[in-house]
């Protein structure tokens, strides 16, 4: 195979990969606290021989989408948006992680938790409890929950150091190899939920985009293929 080919078949690579993602959010469009994810390309370039360079495309970065998603109104006492950066902590089997989506609820042990099942935690990292006698649940910006007026939490927001490095750990669910600490900079609305920031219309254009690419790869190596086949076949003869 021919520096061409070789070129083009880590291109198709990456091309489906990047397909995998754009169908990922697309699915995800109502998702509630989705991102958005989109897959960088890099190119390695190698010297060869007589001056002639050798080029590689990979495509091996996700990239998540911190946009604000559109934050719809449920009425809900137990669900809550964030206006701004930042995000919830939850505690899952694998270690805390960071996620956009508010739609809680208390268990029966009276733990806030995910529909998941995860345990929501608060500034401190400690599990939110809601006891059974709270009623008139209010949940002011930054977090702090009170019932009947009597203080009772305060629901944490969390900054990873470095967002870069966020990467899908389940779901709706983000891991911070970094790290993360509690920040004030978002602002929490109680009764509402953040939407997926997936844009339907501009990830199905890319679907599109990166189809015909990818059929344009696979036509070269067809042809290149074919060329092969036929001087080897001339050579044989």
């Amino acid at each position: 195979m021919d520096a061409g080919s070789y070129t083009t078949l880590t291109r198709q690579i990456g091309l489906m990969r990047e397909m995998d993602i754009v169908a990922n959010n697309i699915a995800n469009a109502a998702t509630t606290g989705f991102r958005q994810q989109g897959l960088v390309f890099s190119e390695y370039v190698q010297r060869v021989k007589d001056g002639e360079s050798l080029s590689m495309a990979t495509a091996s970065i996700a990239m998540s989408s911190m946009v604000q998603g559109s934050l719809t109104e449920t009425g809900g006492s137990f669900d809550f948006a964030i206006e701004g950066d930042g995000f919830f902590l939850v505690e899952t089997e694998q270690g805390p992680r960071l996620t956009r989506a508010g739609n809680f609820s208390p268990n029966s042990n009276g733990d806030l938790v995910t529909p998941q099942g995860h345990r929501v935690l608060d500034v401190g990292e400690a599990p939110i409890f809601i006891p059974p006698d709270a009623h008139n649940l209010m949940v002011s910006e930054d977090g702090s929950i009170s019932s009947n007026g009597r203080l009772i939490g305060q629901l944490g927001v969390f900054l990873p150091n470095d967002p870069t490095r966020l990467n899908r750990a389940e779901g709706v669910l983000m891991d911070a190899p970094d790290g993360y600490e509690a920040s004030l900079v978002g602002k929490i609305k109680q009764g509402f939920v953040e939407g997926s920031n997936v844009d339907a219309i501009d990830q199905i254009t890319r679907m599109i985009e990166v189809q015909r690419s990818y059929e344009m790869g696979q036509s070269f190596l067809d042809s290149e293929n074919e060329r092969q086949r036929t001087a080897l076949q001339s050579l044989l003869r």
